[in-house]
């Protein structure tokens, strides 16, 4: 075969992440390991010491015990679980995967919920014999406050009841309800025994009352283009080139949306407009002549813009379009997971980095907790270790704010404690505190952006808007 056309088959191959989650003892890193072992991914030398290493740790007698493919970390074998988040890549004929394992436990929930932020589709595995547990009910709902559309219930370990249809119904059954509860909009079924490989890559003659696919082929075939659609332009300025007199570039990378040479755009939090004169995606930026140029780019591209005029651009300043002006303010309702040991503490200072921003910021109300158990929301004055919380954040500048559902790279942000640098914390942007509410609009209309636009051209002097 042509390496070349290989190498661009693959290259344009659509991409699915996807995470693993579930309660502790589900058959997670199982899972894995015979997808990736079954698709013929392992190489010999993996499956070697696989082999090895199930005689001194697996627990499947004779078997090749397959969470050992994915569980790297030595305290993971010894005690059988996993305790951070493990990727692993691997491709079919149709599409590429980024798989990120995460652990059951409730001690490192944080870490699951690291996994989740970047992930396409949830696969949650309920064990057969056990039914939902408080964990599938916490896993459920970060999956839902994360904005995961689609989730794969694997109701594994079914041939541990003898393949037994009805259980698989009733958990169907309960999910589905509980799947309605937290609005999550797509779900999938799925029977299958991680450890024998039934319904993971192959079809099980063990159940022939399921109708439906196997686990592998649902997630090559599976439809994402609703949450990987691109709408708005979202640019976070992540550094300023100036590499001599006559070339000034803003670089980053197209969080969402695309832009062309000649939109109308505006450095957000200043509100200053321009206009973009290049866009320069490739080739050596200090020979900006001899750079490769494009008409436009779009997400995921890291690329550099020059505007028109001379704008003040800095890093941490978000480009868009200014027909689609998200909010920009320094109150902002936020969901957050507390991860630290210590509490988080109201008016205390953190640092909150968002994209290519770092800040400082304070938590100023909590809402509410939700109890993750019953879903129920509790008054409390602080966040422990794994809390979830809709709060209230005051920064020290305003910031452009889209709501996490909306975009999530500019919707997200983690929380770093300004005396250990540990990060303690993560959120997403709900949308603006109370106090804020109405006093800012997302777009402007026709005739403002006119209006906008002639006094600019004619009126450059006043370097303003004029609504």
């Amino acid at each position: 075969m042509d390496i070349v056309n290989y190498l661009k088959e693959h290259e344009h191959k659509d991409m699915l992440r996807f995470l693993t989650c579930g309660s502790v003892d589900d058959g997670k890193s199982t899972l894995i390991g015979r997808m990736l072992y079954d698709s013929k991914m392992i190489f010999d030398d993996q499956l070697s010491a696989a082999e090895s290493e199930s005689k001194k740790y697996g627990t499947t007698g004779e078997k090749i015990d397959m969470a050992l493919l994915v569980d790297g970390l030595q305290s993971e074998r010894e005690q059988g679980i996993t305790i951070d988040v493990a990727y692993r890549f691997f491709a079919t004929d149709n599409r590429k995967f980024i798989i990120a394992d995460t652990p059951g436990h409730e001690q490192y929930t944080r870490n699951m919920v690291t996994g989740a932020s970047t992930a396409d589709v949830a696969i949650i595995l309920i064990d057969a014999r056990k039914g939902i547990l408080t964990q599938t009910r916490r896993h459920s709902f970060i999956v839902s406050l994360l904005g995961i559309e689609h989730v794969i219930v694997a109701i594994n370990k079914i041939d541990l009841i003898d393949f037994s249809e009805d259980t698989y119904n009733q958990i169907s059954q309960e999910y589905e309800t509980l799947a309605n509860e937290l609005g999550i909009k797509n779900t999938y079924y799925i029977p299958l025994s991680a450890l024998n490989g039934d319904n993971v890559v192959n079809v099980s003659l063990h159940t022939p009352w399921y109708s439906g696919k196997p686990l592998l082929s649902l997630l090559d075939t599976m439809d994402i283009s609703k949450e990987q659609k691109a709408e708005n332009f979202r640019f976070p300025v992540q550094y300023v080139n100036r590499p001599h007199l006559d070339f000034r570039g803003f670089c980053g990378t197209v969080a969402s949306g695309r832009v062309r040479v000649g939109d109308e755009i505006t450095i957000l939090p200043s509100g200053k407009s321009t206009k973009v004169k290049s866009i320069i995606n490739a080739g050596d930026i200090t020979e900006a002549d001899r750079s490769v140029t494009a008409t436009e780019a779009y997400a995921p591209m890291a690329i550099s813009i020059t505007t028109e005029d001379e704008v003040d651009i800095s890093r941490g300043d978000m480009i868009v379009h200014t027909h689609s002006l998200p909010s920009v303010s320094n109150n902002l309702k936020v969901m957050l997971v507390w991860m630290d040991e210590n509490p988080m503490i109201l008016g205390r200072m953190y640092d909150i980095k968002r994209a290519t921003s770092v800040l400082a910021g304070s938590f100023e109300k909590i809402n509410y907790k939700i109890d993750v158990n019953t879903y129920e929301r509790m008054q409390v004055e602080e966040l422990d270790f794994n809390d979830i919380a809709s709060c209230r954040m005051t920064l020290t500048r305003p910031i452009a704010a889209d709501s996490y559902h909306t975009n999530r790279l500019s919707g997200s942000f983690i929380v770093i404690d300004r005396i250990t640098n540990n990060t303690v914390g993560a959120g997403m942007i709900v949308g603006l505190s109370r106090r804020d509410q109405g006093s800012l609009r997302k777009e402007y209309t026709e005739e403002e952006r006119e209006l906008n636009a002639y006094i600019r051209k004619h009126f450059p002097e006043w370097d303003c808007k004029a609504i």
